[in-house]
């Protein structure tokens, strides 16, 4: 098979490692071609494409449907544009599809990732974690402000029971927890055998001291974390987030965080995130004010859409992509012999 070469967007370090290391690991390096840009794919980047068979790009990349025409305009020789990611939100595939590029995906990755990092942000919230490690730090030993609650024996809200919000079941009931779930899609089954209760939203959100969400984003999930919502959760309640930013009202929750009613909030997404996430503004002006709040509050933690950053799940990703490609190109190959 010719040797395809492959152009990589918004590339980080790790993803030039694990992508490296995949393609060796896959007997790939004499078919495949991989070369690493950090500038995010842009009506004003995609030149670089230009004699490229492929390109490999983050989802919020494939937003824009100029973008996908001026590949068809200006790269004509990009036949395939995988994501590295596992969904298509907010994508313009069928307009990719339109102009006879290829579109793929990582089917999936770690669940436990995620919900590993979800339990990790409510714990680092509720013990406050984020505080004590500045002041000592800062050789202050003291101990005001840090009390948390006991997570053993409280009632954990799962919104979203698919494999994430599995994960994080299972975590929570191995804590002690009595876990409540909401999903479209109730396991029964599931739910008898581990020992965790399927109820409705409405209740989930009045019974729950914890609210994990774990749902995709979709039409009836945008804003399902409203100020309707947020006045229905129990007072001293903590919510985290690791799914997908839209299915918080961000300025609802800011509101509400002020009010006091809620103990705090842990956020590895954001509505808005698309502007600063994976990106270093230390030195520049951040001109979200909702998010720059959500930041600054003391019963707050926000991370970069880093939930699922782990070794395995970069493994996966870079594996399940340049599977894509092989798969792709042999078979593109193998049509052009038949013709």
């Amino acid at each position: 098979m010719t040797r395809r070469k492959i152009l990589f967007f918004a590339s980080k370090s790790y993803d030039e490692k694990t992508f490296r290391a995949a393609l060796k690991s896959l007997n790939g390096q004499d078919k495949l071609h991989f070369t690493f840009l950090e500038s995010k794919l842009s009506e004003e980047t995609i030149s670089e494409a230009q004699g490229f068979d492929g390109i490999c790009i983050v989802n919020s990349d494939a937003r824009n449907s100029k973008v996908m025409e001026k590949i068809h305009d200006m790269c004509d020789t990009v036949k395939i544009i995988a994501l590295r990611s596992a969904g298509h939100s907010g994508s313009s595939v069928e307009i990719a599809k339109q102009y006879g590029l290829h579109v793929c995906r990582v089917p999936s990755y770690s669940p436990h990732a995620v919900a590993e990092h979800a339990v990790a942000l409510l714990l680092s919230l509720n013990r406050n974690m984020h505080h004590a490690f500045f002041r000592t730090k800062l050789h202050n030993f003291s101990l005001d402000g840090l009390v948390g609650i006991d997570i053993f024996g409280k009632t954990v809200g799962i919104i979203g029971a698919g494999i994430v919000g599995m994960c994080a079941i299972k975590i929570f009931l191995g804590f002690g927890c009595k876990v409540l779930a909401y999903d479209i899609k109730p396991n029964e089954n599931a739910a008898r055998e581990q020992g965790f209760q399927y109820v409705t939203i409405d209740e989930l959100l009045t019974e729950s001291d914890i609210i994990s969400l774990h749902a995709p984003l979709n039409d009836s999930t945008y804003h399902l974390i409203n100020r309707e919502a947020l006045n229905k959760m129990k007072f001293d309640a903590m919510l985290i987030n690791t799914s997908r930013g839209p299915l918080v009202d961000a300025n609802a929750l800011v509101d509400c965080l002020k009010s006091g009613k809620l103990r705090g909030a842990a956020l590895d997404v954001y509505e808005h995130e698309d502007k600063y996430f994976y990106k270093n503004y230390s030195q520049r002006i951040m001109n979200d004010d909702t998010l720059a709040r959500l930041i600054s509050m003391h019963n707050t933690i926000v991370t970069s859409h880093q939930a699922f950053l782990t070794e395995e799940t970069l493994k996966t990703i870079a594996e399940s992509i340049i599977q894509n490609f092989l798969e792709f190109f042999n078979q593109l190959q193998t049509d052009s012999v038949k013709e």
